[in-house]
């Protein structure tokens, strides 16, 4: 399934790099559609959660009511979200749904040869023989050693006067291997802020509309405390894994992060509009 996405993402990719002729100009504009593409998606989940949020009141309400009987207060939960259209797995589906794109995109990038340029896989055993340094990275290798004496292996990874081929831990002297991953660092941190944000003003929402007979366990609260620990963590996380990968895989996911950041405080901006009137 991975392997399907990563062509069709592939066969993407390489049309957007037949009109620009430029690898990290065709990641960026791939990134932009991508996160159009998820759109509808993200404001359905945003949609959800808000609904979800709104019916805290309710759940506590059943969960007081029928403190001593766990699966009828889950037959309860079940039947108020089927009659606010509301559905629990929404987030879920997202994550998994996020999780596919990322390893797909995580297959493309890490062989361009197989999903972008179709190149025959006889040709690249042959080169990947000949590559006297083994890696992790071997199609990104060849395009490296290879591409200026072969048009068939070949792919513009100039980017702003950095080679997308590089793996920052393959060439620790180059210091500019390390702009990506930490300008991807600083976004993670900003996006988990964001996220951390949110959450807060969930809490503070469920605590102006808690009633005095319910104030026991907060969900608002276990949320913040999970978005703390990501806001340290993801940021840890993300350096670490863009040290061993291509420059190219982590551009996509700089620019996910920029994007996604733009569309959180766009999202919200609306939704506090909506919320004035």
């Amino acid at each position: 399934m991975i392997a399907s996405i990563a062509n069709l993402f592939g066969f993407l990719l390489k049309f957007l790099y037949d009109i620009f002729n430029n690898y990290g100009i065709a990641i960026i504009i791939f990134s932009v559609l991508v996160k159009i593409i998820l759109l509808p998606l993200t404001i359905k989940q945003q949609k959800s959660m808000d609904k979800t949020s709104g019916l805290q009141d309710e759940i506590k309400n059943i969960q007081f009511k029928y403190k001593g009987d766990q699966e009828r207060q889950n037959q309860e939960i079940m039947e108020l979200y089927k009659r606010e259209k509301v559905s629990p797995f929404s987030g879920c589906l997202s994550s998994i749904i996020q999780i596919i794109l990322i390893f797909s995109v995580f297959y493309m990038v890490r062989s361009p040869l197989t999903y972008m340029k179709k190149v025959d896989t006889a040709l690249i055993e042959d080169y990947s023989k000949k590559l006297e340094v083994k890696t992790n990275y071997p199609e990104v290798e060849i395009i490296k050693e290879f591409g200026e004496e072969d048009e068939e292996v070949y792919l513009n990874m100039n980017f702003l006067g950095l080679d997308l081929n590089g793996v920052p831990t393959a060439d620790i002297k180059n210091i500019k291997n390390m702009i990506i991953p930490i300008l991807y660092v600083i976004s993670s941190i900003i996006s988990a802020k964001l996220t951390l944000n949110t959450t807060k003003k969930m809490k503070k929402t469920s605590k102006e509309n808690e009633s005095e007979t319910d104030k026991k366990e907060d969900q608002a609260e276990m949320l913040e405390g999970t978005s703390k620990t990501m806001t340290y963590m993801m940021p840890v996380m993300a350096f670490s894994i863009s040290l061993v990968a291509p420059l190219g895989l982590a551009l996509y996911w700089l620019m996910s992060n920029i994007l996604m950041i733009i569309e959180r405080l766009v999202l919200n901006y609306i939704k506090t509009k909506k919320e004035a009137v």
